[in-house]
Parts: C-alpha cells; structure tokens; sequence
C-alpha cells in the first residue's frame, strides 16, 4: 500500500503554523466546529449574531462572506473566534486576510446552484490554482461540488492537492430530498455530504502519504456530525441548522449541541479513521 501512495502535499504543513494554535490542534485532533454564516450573506446585524453564538457555543472557526469590513467587524467583536472567509472570486480574498481572515474558502456553492450556476471540475481546480497564486502563504479550504458524481469528487479532491489546497470540504445538502420526520429525516438530508467525506477522505488516503484534513458540510445537525467524523471527516461546518434562527440564545444553544456531540465522539472517530488508513 506504501508504494501507491504519493507525495502529494507541498507546503500545506508549513502554511498551517500561521493559524492559531486552538484551531490548529481542532483540525489535527479531528474536532473541528465551523459555524457558517453564509457565503452571501453581507447583513453585518446578522452575521455579528452568528458569530458571538459561535464563540459563547464553543465553535472553532466561524465561515462569512468575503468582505473585509465585516471581517473587521467580527474580529472586533469575537477577538479570539477565528475567521474563514468564503468566495468563488479569488480576487476577493486577499483584501480580506489583510482584514483579518485566518483562512480563505473557496465555495461552498450551494447558493448559486438555485441559479442554474453550476461548478465543474475544470472551473474549481482553476479557483483553486488562482487563489494560490494570489496567496501562497494562507490556508486555503476548497469544497467539492456535489453536483459531480462520487467518483469524479474523488478524483477532484486529489487534482486539489496538487493545485494547492490545504483543506477539502463537501457539500450536498441542497440535493437531498429527505421524506421523513425526526432523526430519520435529519439523517437523510445528510446522506450526501456524509457520503461525499466516507469517499473522499478514504480516495484521499489512497493517495496522498499525508492526506488533507476533510471537512464535512451542508445539511448535518447535532444528529449527524458525529457520522461526519466517523466517516472520515476532520471536522465538519454547520449552517442553516445555525443561521436559519434569529434568536441569539437559540443559537447559542444549537452551537453548544453540536460541541458536545463533536467532543463525545471525536476520540473515537480519529482512532477508528487511523485503523481504517
């Protein structure tokens, strides 16, 4: 199995000494907690709330749009909460690091598939090289479509190795279609994205000798996090589950739920993910 693996990193080791060390040691012991705002969400009102509910619920990073006021108006008000910025125009990103960003993100998309705008691999890859260009000292997280078939994600994932990233994240929970109530319901609208990190993450110990850190996203609730780190995942990012309340408190309390979902199962999940590699 040794001689099938390739040396397929250069540098992304190096680039992770420029995060902060609590979000460092989250990714390496497979705990990660993203909250997600919103790629496009520019409501500084909203974003502020979401933000403070990540730090008081214990998340790790929190994901917001591009724009580097609203950067400097989270640091601000959540000094110790890291930032991650999220665009598909990496022209966007280097205003914001300057801002404050500790990381840059390249999609999700699941805002624009609505529109019809669709990203292949091709397209995602060139995101992928541009951004590095621009920045080749950040960290760079770069999500996989879900709209392309397992294989072809898997294949990607790869390809974005070598194109420069230092994360991979999934995505899918726009094109699940869940038919039941309760757990049952939350499960099913996570299947792709859990799917989506059981694939990749085992394509990508295939073939790397020190493979990305992948992180699970879209769809997944207190439920289903702790199946995204049994199925290979680092770390996983929360959205709507968050961001769709408007109470402050409420929110506070979801953060919280997914905290101690992540922390009952984490050890576990990174002992059974060393077995499985």
């Amino acid at each position: 199995m040794g001689e099938s693996h390739q040396h397929c990193r250069s540098g992304p080791m190096m680039r992770s000494t420029s995060l902060p060390t609590s979000l460092r040691v989250a990714i390496t012991s497979r705990r990660l907690l993203k909250v997600i705002a919103g790629l496009t969400n520019l409501d500084s009102v909203a974003v502020l709330k979401i933000a403070r509910a990540a730090a008081a619920g214990g998340a790790d990073l929190v994901d917001i749009a591009c724009e580097p006021a609203l950067v400097r108006a989270v640091a601000e008000a959540c000094p110790q909460l890291p930032i991650c910025v999220s665009a598909v125009d990496p022209d966007l990103f280097p205003a914001a690091v300057a801002a404050g960003a500790a990381m840059v993100e390249i999609g999700n998309f699941d805002a624009f598939y609505p529109q019809g705008r669709i990203f292949g691999a091709e397209e995602v890859l060139d995101l992928t090289r541009r951004t590095r260009t621009l920045l080749p000292e950040v960290v760079l997280s770069v999500t996989v479509p879900h709209v392309l078939p397992l294989d072809q994600q898997e294949q990607l994932a790869v390809d974005l190795v070598a194109a420069g990233a230092d994360l991979i994240q999934t995505e899918g929970g726009t094109s699940a279609r869940p038919f039941s109530a309760g757990s049952l319901g939350l499960i099913e609208k996570a299947a792709p994205t859990l799917a989506a990190a059981h694939a990749i993450s085992r394509a990508l110990a295939s073939a790397c000798v020190d493979p990305l850190p992948v992180l699970c996203a879209s769809g997944l609730s207190a439920v289903t996090v702790p199946m995204a780190l049994a199925s290979g995942a680092a770390g996983v990012g929360v959205g709507s589950a968050v961001n769709r309340l408007s109470d402050e408190l409420a929110m506070v309390a979801v953060v919280r739920g997914l905290r101690e979902a992540i922390d009952a199962v984490a050890p576990v999940a990174a002992l059974s993910q060393r077995r499985s590699v």
